[in-house]
C-alpha cells in the first residue's frame, strides 16, 4: 500500500512540475550526444529502489544493509550503486538511516519483536527505518500465524468448531498499535517531503536555464565565470527532488556544464584551472576508494563506496577530455574490486546458510521423531514439550538459510510442529474423557463417605469405608481443578467416621473395663460360695449369680477368658447339685432370653433363632458322621479306646441337639409372649 501512494506522489509531482517538458528535451540532447564512461555512473534501470527492498524483505528471512546482487557482471555493482544514488536524491538523512543497525529478527520471539518495533518507531527517524520495520512485519506475521494455526487446532481438537473460532492476541494488538504509529509518521513525513521534492525540482530547474544563459550573456569572462561558480554552489544547496526525475535532471544539467566548459575555450586559463581541481578532487576520491579494501566492516565501506560515488557524481565538475577515461577507470576497477569483494564475501555466506540448512534439517528431523513418538503419560510428555520448546529455540537461532529453499524448510519445521501439537492436543482430549470418568466414579464415592459418616452400624459401616478408601486410591486423576476440592470432601467424611468410630470404641473400652472389674468381684464371691445342702435355695442363689454376671455386659477381648473360668466353677457347682448339663445350660441361657425380652429387638430375635438353628444342624451333621464311623468299629471289641471315645461324642452330640433345641423353645415362648403382650396392648 505504501509503495502504491508513493508512485502516485512521484506521478503527482512530475504533472505539477511545469518545465517537465524542457528537461526531457534536453535529456534528448543528452542522449543524443557520446556520453564519457563518468557519465554512465548516472544511468539507472526501470525497477524501483523501494520496490527491490520490498521483494528482498518477503523472501529472505532478514534484511541486510546492501542487497545482495543478482548478477555477477562486473557493471552490476555501478548500476547497483546507482540505484543507490537515486534513492538518496530524495532522503537527506541517508547516512543517520545506514547506521542504524539491522537485528537477527528471525530468531526474536514475538514479544521481543514488538519491542524493537517499538524502540525504532519511537527513538528513530521514519526514513531511516523502512527495512527495519519490513523485516520485523515479516518475521512477527510468519510467527503469529504459526501462533494462531496451533490455537486453532487446540480449539478444533477440544471439540470446538473451525467457523467459531477466535482469538484476542495482546501482543498482536500491541505489533498493530505501533505499527500503525509508524505508518501515520510516515505518511506524515511524506506528506512534508512531496512539497519539498517540487520546490526542490523547481530551484534545479531554474538552475539549469541559468546555466543555458551563461553562454549568450555579453559579459566579462570572469564574471560570467564567477556567476558559473555561484550556480554550481546554489546546484549543491538545492536539496533532494523526486527520484524518477533525479536522473534526466542531473544529464541534463551534466550536459550544460559541459557546453560551458566548452564554452570557456575562449579562456582557456580558467577552464584548465578548473579542470586541474577537478581531477584532484576526483583522485582524493579514487585514493578513498582504493583505501575502502582495508575496511574490515564491509557494509561500512559499501555504503563509504556509494557517498564517493554520489561526490563524483553530485559535487565535482568534468576533467580534461584526455584524462576523463583514465580517471574513471581506476575509479571503476576501485569499485569493481569492492564488488568481487562483496561477491565473495556472499559465497562465504552461503556455505554458512548451507551449513544452517544442515542444522535446521536435523532440528526438524529430530521434532518429527518426537512427535511420531508422543508420549501416553502427562509427566513424559511435559518433558517431551520441554524437548519441542527447546528444538524450536534452536531453530530460530540456527540462522539463515540459502533464499531458494527458505520457504520449504519453513514449511517442513512447522508440519513437524504441528503434528507433534496434533498427537499431544489428542493425548490430552483423550486424557481429558478419562480424568472426567475418573470424577464421576469419586464422586460417587463421596457420596457414599458422606451418607456413612454419621452411621452407628460401626461393623457394616466401617467395612464399606475402609472398602471405598481402597476403590479411590484404584481411580486415576481427575481434573486438576476439581481435586484437591474433592479429595479435601472425601477425606473429610472419612476422618469424620473414624473420628466418631474411634471415640465409640473408647467408649465401650472403657466400659468394659469397669465391666470386668465388676465380674472379678462376682467372680470373687462365686469362689467363696458355699453349697447350704438346700438345693432348691442354692439353686436360687447360683441363679442370682448367673443374673448378676450377665448384668455387667461385655469385657475386653483380651481378657474374655474370665467368662470361662465363671462357667466352670458354675459347672462344679451343678454337678455337686446334681443338675445336669442340659438343665445347666437352661439356667445360663434363661439371662440371654431376658436380655433379648428387655431389648424387644426383632432383629436380635431373628439373628439368635438363626444362630441356634445353626447349631442343631451342624451338630447333626457331626451326629450322622459319627454313626457312620461306628460302622467300620462293627467287628472291634466295645472296650476299644477308640470305640469308647467315639460313642461319647455321639451322646455329647446328642444332649447338644436337645439343649438347643430346648433353648430354641424357651426362644419360640418368650417370642410368644412378646407377640401377645403386644397384641394386648393394640
Amino acid at each position: 500500500m505504501l509503495e502504491a501512494n508513493e508512485e502516485n506522489k512521484e506521478e503527482k509531482i512530475t504533472e505539477s512540475t511545469g518545465s517537465e517538458s524542457q528537461v526531457k528535451q534536453d535529456a534528448v540532447e543528452v542522449n543524443n550526444t557520446p556520453i564519457s564512461e563518468e557519465e554512465k555512473v548516472a544511468e539507472t534501470t526501470e525497477e524501483s529502489v523501494d520496490e527491490t527492498v520490498t521483494e528482498s524483505t518477503e523472501k529472505n528471512e532478514a534484511t541486510d544493509v546492501a542487497e545482495e546482487p543478482t548478477t555477477e557482471t562486473s557493471e552490476n555493482v555501478l548500476e547497483e550503486i546507482d540505484e543507490s544514488v537515486a534513492e538518496d536524491a530524495e532522503d537527506t538523512d541517508n547516512h543517520q538511516r545506514h547506521e542504524i543497525p539491522i537485528l537477527d529478527y528471525h530468531s526474536m520471539s514475538m514479544e521481543n519483536l514488538v519491542g524493537e518495533l517499538q524502540r525504532l518507531v519511537r527513538n528513530e527517524k521514519v526514513q531511516a527505518i523502512k527495512k527495519h520495520i519490513e523485516g520485523i512485519k515479516y518475521e512477527f506475521d510468519l510467527k503469529f500465524q504459526e501462533f494462531l494455526e496451533q490455537k486453532k487446532e487446540e480449539f478444533i481438537e477440544t471439540g470446538g468448531n473451525e467457523v467459531d473460532f477466535k482469538y484476542n492476541s495482546v501482543t498482536k494488538r500491541q505489533f498493530n498499535e505501533v505499527y500503525q504509529d509508524y505508518r501515520e509518521k510516515r505518511n506524515a513525513y511524506h506528506k512534508g517531503l512531496e512539497k519539498n521534492l517540487k520546490e526542490n525540482l523547481a530551484t534545479r530547474l531554474a538552475i539549469i536555464e541559468e546555466l543555458k544563459g551563461l553562454i549568450n550573456v555579453e559579459e566579462d569572462i570572469n564574471t560570467t565565470y564567477k556567476n558559473f561558480r555561484q550556480l554550481q554552489q546554489n546546484w549543491s544547496n538545492a536539496g533532494p527532488i523526486p527520484r524518477n526525475n533525479y536522473n534526466d535532471v542531473w544529464r541534463t544539467y551534466h550536459h550544460h556544464i559541459e557546453i560551458f566548459y566548452d564554452f570557456l575555450h575562449l579562456n582557456r586559463e580558467l577552464r584548465d584551472l578548473d579542470f586541474k581541481h577537478n581531477l584532484e578532487e576526483k583522485q582524493k576520491l579514487v585514493a578513498q576508494a582504493e583505501d575502502l579494501v582495508n575496511v574490515k566492516d564491509l557494509g561500512q565501506a559499501f555504503r563509504e563506496l556509494q557517498m564517493l560515488h554520489k561526490l563524483w557524481k553530485e559535487e565535482i565538475g568534468p576533467v580534461a577530455k584526455d584524462q576523463r577515461e583514465e580517471i574513471w577507470e581506476r575509479f571503476s576497477n576501485a569499485t569493481k574490486a569492492m564488488h568481487q569483494r562483496r561477491q565473495d564475501h556472499y559465497k562465504e555466506l552461503d556455505l554458512v546458510y548451507e551449513q544452517n540448512l544442515e542444522k535446521k534439517k536435523a532440528i526438524i528431523a529430530d521434532i518429527t521423531k518426537v512427535s511420531t513418538n508422543v508420549a501416553d503419560s502427562h509427566k513424559t510428555l511435559q518433558q517431551q514439550i520441554k524437548q519441542i520448546e527447546a528444538l524450536r529455540d534452536a531453530f530460530f537461532k540456527a540462522g539463515k538459510v540459502p533464499q531458494k529453499v527458505n520457504e520449504q524448510t519453513w514449511a517442513a519445521f512447522k508440519d513437524a510442529v504441528r503434528s507433534f501439537n496434533k498427537n499431544k492436543n489428542s493425548f490430552y482430549k483423550n486424557l481429558k474423557k478419562e480424568q472426567q470418568d475418573n470424577l464421576n466414579k469419586k464422586r460417587e464415592l463421596l457420596n457414599i463417605a458422606v451418607s456413612l459418616k454419621e452411621s452407628e452400624d460401626w461393623d457394616v459401616a466401617t467395612q464399606e469405608m475402609k472398602r471405598i478408601q481402597g476403590q479411590w486410591k484404584k481411580i486415576g486423576h481427575v481434573p486438576r481443578r476439581y481435586s484437591d476440592k474433592l479429595w479435601n470432601e472425601f477425606k473429610s467424611a472419612c476422618n469424620h467416621y473414624f473420628d466418631r468410630l474411634h471415640a465409640s470404641k473408647n467408649s465401650e473400652r472403657k466400659e468394659e473395663t469397669g465391666n470386668f472389674d465388676k465380674k472379678i468381684a462376682c467372680l470373687d464371691k462365686l469362689k467363696a460360695f458355699q453349697l447350704t445342702g438346700a438345693r432348691d435355695k442354692d439353686l436360687a442363689q447360683i441363679k442370682a449369680f448367673i443374673e448378676e454376671w450377665k448384668s455387667y455386659g461385655r469385657v475386653p477381648f483380651k481378657k474374655k477368658n474370665i467368662n470361662q473360668k465363671f462357667n466352670i466353677i458354675l459347672d462344679a457347682l451343678f454337678k455337686k447339685l446334681d443338675v445336669s448339663r442340659q438343665e445347666s445350660e437352661l439356667l445360663k441361657y434363661g439371662n440371654k432370653i431376658k436380655e433379648l425380652a428387655n431389648a424387644d429387638n426383632d432383629a436380635a430375635i431373628s439373628n439368635e433363632r438363626t444362630f441356634i438353628r445353626r447349631k442343631i444342624s451342624e451338630s447333626k451333621t457331626e451326629l450322622r458322621q459319627l454313626e457312620n464311623n461306628m460302622q467300620f468299629f462293627s467287628n472291634a471289641s466295645e472296650d476299644s479306646p477308640l470305640v469308647k471315645n467315639v460313642i461319647k461324642n455321639i451322646e455329647t452330640h446328642k444332649e447338644a441337639i436337645e439343649t438347643w433345641k430346648a433353648k430354641l423353645k424357651k426362644l419360640n415362648i418368650m417370642e410368644n409372649q412378646l407377640i401377645r403382650a403386644a397384641e394386648e396392648e393394640e
